[in-house]
């Protein structure tokens, strides 16, 4: 139920379009049908591209079937058989049964790292070094008055509001921050708000436990919202994230492993597949709502390149991982697992993928320069992005000036 792409620009004064290829396709799909809006940057993660998740489903599917892809949906990965030298037997189950697929290419896209834990690959467990990030439900509300919250004081009240209701104890929030922003449906909105810690997502029982008190809060906001905050007075829940939102758990041990420093000091490694220039936003646990959003950015041009081994597990040959279970530190993590930044992973694996397979190259011998003119090919940036007023542009990004003045974000 996530609704906006973040990491698309910078978050500065003047924006930085650092991100293009695929991810702009996408996003082109949506503007046709007048399903995104551009937020201004109001939490400190920069402009984002807001989007309707449900017209953004069928976007996804349209565009997998016109390329001549084959995709199941609700089937489950339960073993991996990898012998070296082999092509890779992957044991899949759904309501057809159980079934087997040879592979000779392996992308792991499945967050937990699910394909790289069944096969054998090193990987850090998030909580094991620093605490793991908190998990969210994120949840929607109709009827709001968008108008009258705005004239109240809009974000700023909201905060206010949440410290009162804290230190007064009238409603039991998990933290004193959090997010409430207009939606593309008409008088609804999306949060970021519920904070769930201390409970593992990689253990069954305690995933349950999560995702029940996740539900919890979610209500417990709804009560806040519609008792202290004008304009939600008759606002409803509409909708919760169809599971609880969780921000790592297992992170591989890559060729290369992305870390703190690198993205402080701005690399441009030569074998770069991508760009980042969101702040280090940590969502640590804390106590009595304190210490509960670490932010940390980029200083100077605000741009650090990402290093091609950061999506190759270490000593691969066959396999990729990529999203929020790439190789990186935890610090490093909580800047580059933005969606726009996840959504780059994958359409450089892809390449790589093909490349490897048309040149018989190990997933770790890859020729990175040729990857890299594959990308340009997409329209991917991997150095010196201009500001936004000096950047060519198409589709949706055209009107950035304009709808980027709009009070779109609460």
């Amino acid at each position: 139920m996530l609704d906006t792409f973040y990491g698309f620009f910078t978050p500065s004064e003047t924006p930085k379009k650092i991100v293009a290829g695929l991810p702009d396709l996408i996003v082109n799909e949506l503007d046709k049908t007048g399903d995104i809006f551009l937020r201004p940057n109001t939490y400190g993660a920069g402009t984002g591209v807001n989007y309707n998740p449900e017209r953004l489903k069928l976007v996804w599917d349209q565009k997998i079937v016109q390329a001549g892809i084959r995709f199941l949906l609700h089937t489950t990965l339960v073993d991996v058989v990898r012998k070296e030298g082999e092509p890779i037997t992957c044991i899949f189950w759904n309501k057809s049964g159980f079934f087997k697929i040879i592979a000779q290419r392996v992308i792991d896209a499945s967050g937990d790292a699910d394909f790289c834990h069944l096969a054998g690959y090193a990987y850090e467990v998030a909580g094991e070094l620093e605490p793991a990030q908190s998990m969210t439900t994120t949840f929607r509300m109709c009827n709001v008055d968008l108008d009258k919250f705005k004239q109240a004081g809009g974000k700023h009240m909201l905060q206010e509001k949440m410290i009162q209701a804290i230190e007064t104890g009238k409603h039991p929030l998990p933290r004193k921050e959090g997010s409430a922003h207009e939606m593309c449906q008409p008088g609804c909105i999306s949060t970021v708000a519920v904070k769930v810690s201390g409970l593992r997502a990689l253990q069954a029982e305690e995933l349950t436990q999560a995702e029940i008190e996740g539900r919890k809060q979610s209500f417990i906001y709804e009560d806040f919202f519609r008792q202290e905050v004008p304009g939600y007075e008759h606002s409803k829940i509409i909708g919760l994230s169809h599971q609880i939102g969780v921000r790592e758990t297992r992170r591989v041990y890559g060729e290369y492993r992305l870390t703190k420093e690198d993205c402080l000091s701005g690399i441009m490694p030569a074998d770069r597949i991508f760009l980042c220039g969101a702040p280090i936003e940590d969502h640590r646990p804390g106590k009595n709502g304190e210490d509960e959003t670490f932010w940390q950015y980029i200083p100077e041009n605000g741009v650090y390149g990402v290093p091609y081994g950061t999506i190759v597990p270490k000593q691969s040959e066959r396999v990729w991982v990529v999203g929020r279970c790439f190789s990186a530190t935890h610090d490093a993590h909580a800047s580059c697992r933005s969606m726009a930044q996840t959504m780059s992973m994958g359409q450089a694996a892809g390449l790589a993928a093909v490349l490897s397979l048309d040149t018989d190259t190990a997933a770790n011998a890859v020729n990175i320069p040729q990857l890299q003119a594959k990308l340009l090919q997409l329209g991917a940036i991997l150095d010196n992005p201009a500001t936004i007023a000096d950047t060519s542009r198409n589709g949706w990004q055209n009107n950035f000036r304009v709808q980027n003045t709009l009070a779109h974000s609460l």
